[in-house]
């Protein structure tokens, strides 16, 4: 996908899911005029994300046990960040390391704990130095973008949408006949539910095109960036599903969900690793660059072009095929 095809797709969803928006919500204001109950879960969902905003920072830091490193114990991982962000034109993040076996990265931040940039301790230990230089070129480029605050606002709408929608719904069913028809209340409810998961799949297209668009950064500041990346991840996706298998042998589904809490921030969706590493064959193979020659002549099946509908990433296969056009 060419940049300026990548910047207009971007655009355009961005259009579609304001613009849908702020029509449905219109519609509503039309029929329920100033409705106290509305108002009030509009008013509720639109603190709750706020706060998560500002407070996200922490609750990350709890869950995947961050600390932030200075340049004296990790001086390359410093300078690498270093680099790259001037080469981004913007400010230094934070960096900070995760104590987690999982191979990831991801960028966050917010007003009270300024930009952060995150790699765990599995990641350090899986990759070459190349691989995680383009790692983290890919995560930048999601802070020069923006993309914190962008997913966080578009994600803001179908939650929105589903809570005034089920709040329409039972009170159509349950709260006995109103001025508007009980009945009435509910089918315009479950309308809301429905336009919240349509909704839900454009949040999830967009997310994906934003995933393209960190790639592309990535492939611009580090050198040979498009096979780095490549190679690191399809390590990622391989050393992620070792992790998987390892967690729910040994330790049981707890410790394997609270890895994958917030897992849309990450590089690479460690849900789907199992499922990417059989589209990559890795049990036949854990040679990296077979790997990915092996996934480059692959052909993307109609089952998991359905299932990406669903995803906040690309297909594996898809995004390495991108790649490589950026070369």
């Amino acid at each position: 996908m060419g940049i300026w095809k990548l910047r207009l797709s971007m655009l355009g969803t961005l259009a579609l899911i304001f613009g849908s928006s702020t029509l449905v919500f219109a519609a509503i204001l039309m029929l329920f005029g100033s409705s106290l109950s509305i108002l009030t879960i509009g008013i509720f969902i639109t603190i709750f994300y706020f706060a998560q905003w500002l407070f996200s920072p922490y609750l990350v830091g709890a869950i995947y046990k961050i600390k932030e490193v200075g340049p004296n114990e990790h001086p390359e991982l410093h300078k690498m960040v270093e680099t790259l962000s001037l080469k981004s034109k913007i400010s230094k993040p934070k960096v900070m390391l995760a104590q987690i076996s999982l191979p990831n990265a991801f960028a966050y931040g917010s007003p009270l704990t300024g930009n952060r940039v995150a790699v765990t301790q599995g990641l350090l230990n899986s990759l070459d130095q190349g691989e995680v230089e383009a790692v983290i070129g890919h995560e930048l480029g999601h802070l020069k973008h923006r993309d914190v605050q962008v997913m966080m606002t578009v994600s803001f709408l179908p939650t929105l949408f589903l809570y005034i929608g089920y709040s329409l719904m039972f009170s159509g069913m349950f709260g006995g006949r109103s001025r508007n028809g009980g009945g009435n209340n509910a089918l315009i409810g479950i309308a809301f539910i429905a336009f919240s998961w349509i909704l839900s799949l454009f949040t999830y297209y967009l997310s994906r095109l934003r995933e393209y668009y960190a790639d592309r950064h990535s492939v611009s500041i580090v050198e040979n960036g498009a096979e780095k990346l490549s190679t690191g991840l399809v390590t990622i996706v391989n050393e992620s599903k070792n992790q998987n298998r390892y967690q729910r042998n040994n330790r049981g589904r707890d410790e394997q969900k609270s890895n994958t809490s917030f897992k849309a921030l990450f590089i690479s969706d460690p849900d789907r690793a199992e499922t990417e590493a059989a589209q990559l064959h890795t049990d036949t193979t854990t040679n990296k660059k077979e790997l990915l020659k092996e996934a480059l002549s692959q052909k993307i099946t109609g089952a998991e072009k359905f299932a990406e509908l669903f995803s906040t990433h690309p297909n594996i296969i898809k995004r390495l095929k991108a790649l490589q056009t950026q070369t």
